[in-house]
C-alpha cells in the first residue's frame, strides 16, 4: 500500500463526503458573492466590450443588437456569471486543492501546493491577456468585411465570442502548468506525453472549436495555435526533469521518472 493510498484510507467515505459538501458550499459562497459583484460592474465591462464595436463605427456602419425583450439582461447575467468565476478563482482553485492534497504523499503535497498557488495567478493573468487582446481580434476579424458593408452583431454572440476567448485563454495557461506537475510527481513520463501528442492535437482542437463561435475558423485558430505551443513548452520541461533525473540516479529518462 503507497503512502497516498493509505492517507485516503485513513478517512473513510462519510468524511469525504462532509469535507467535499463542506469545500463545495464554500466555493460555491465565494461564486456566488462574486457572481454579485460581477453583476454590479457588468455596466462598466459591457461598456470595454463594446469598444471594438465603436472603433469599427467609426469608419463603417456597426452596432450590437439585442433578439428579445430579456436580451439586455440575460446579457449582463452573463458577464456576472463569468466575472464572478474569475474573481473566485482564488477561492475555489484552494478548495478543490484542499481537498486533494490529503490523499497525496507529503512529496506529492509540496508540489501541489505550489502548483496550486502558480495555477491561480495563471488562470488570473491569462483571462487579464484574453480581455487585452480580445479588440484586436475582433479588428481582425471583422476587418475581412467590405468597407461598404455594415457589422450589425447579434449582442449575445458576440459578447459569448469575448467572454468564451477570455476563459479559454484562462484555460489555455493553466493546462501546461497540469502536464507539468503531472510528470513532477511521476505520473506521467515525458516520453508518454510526446507519445500521446496527437491525441492533445485533437484535443486542443475540439476544445478550441467548442469555445469559439459555431463556423469561426480564425478564431478558433487563434486559440488553438497558442495552446499548441504552451503544450511543447510543457513537453520541453518534463524532458529536461527527465533527463536531471536520469543523470541522477545514473538510468534512462524513462526508468528514472518511474523511480522518481
Amino acid at each position: 500500500m503507497t503512502a497516498a493510498t493509505a492517507a485516503r484510507g485513513d478517512m473513510p467515505l462519510g468524511a469525504h463526503l462532509k469535507e467535499a459538501r463542506g469545500r463545495t458550499l464554500r466555493a460555491a459562497v465565494a461564486l456566488v458573492l462574486a457572481t454579485v459583484a460581477g453583476f454590479a460592474f457588468s455596466d462598466q465591462i459591457l461598456d470595454i466590450l463594446r469598444v471594438p464595436i465603436e472603433q469599427i463605427a467609426a469608419s463603417r456602419d456597426a452596432s450590437l443588437n439585442y433578439d428579445s425583450v430579456t436580451g439586455a439582461f440575460d446579457l449582463k447575467v452573463r458577464v456576472a456569471v463569468v466575472a464572478g468565476i474569475v474573481m473566485a478563482s482564488p477561492v475555489w482553485l484552494f478548495q478543490l486543492f484542499r481537498f486533494l492534497s490529503p490523499g497525496l504523499t507529503p512529496r506529492e503535497r509540496r508540489y501541489t501546493f505550489g502548483y496550486t498557488l502558480t495555477a491561480i495567478v495563471l488562470f488570473i493573468a491569462g483571462c487579464a491577456l484574453g480581455f487585452t487582446v480580445f479588440p484586436h481580434m475582433v479588428e481582425l476579424l471583422t476587418s475581412f468585411a467590405d468597407t461598404d458593408d455594415s457589422t450589425i452583431l447579434t449582442a449575445s454572440t458576440y459578447v459569448d465570442f469575448v467572454l468564451k476567448t477570455v476563459v479559454a485563454t484562462g484555460i489555455a495557461f493553466v493546462l501546461p502548468l497540469l502536464i507539468v506537475l503531472l510528470n513532477a510527481v511521476g505520473v506521467l513520463s515525458a516520453a508518454t506525453i510526446t507519445r500521446s501528442w496527437r491525441f492533445v492535437v485533437v484535443g486542443i482542437t475540439v476544445f478550441s472549436a467548442l469555445v469559439t463561435p459555431a463556423a469561426d475558423i480564425m478564431s478558433m485558430f487563434l486559440i488553438a495555435i497558442p495552446m499548441s505551443a504552451l503544450f511543447a513548452g510543457a513537453v520541453g520541461i518534463a524532458h529536461l526533469h527527465d533527463r536531471r533525473i536520469a543523470r541522477r540516479i545514473g538510468t534512462s529518462p524513462g526508468l528514472a521518472q518511474k523511480n522518481g
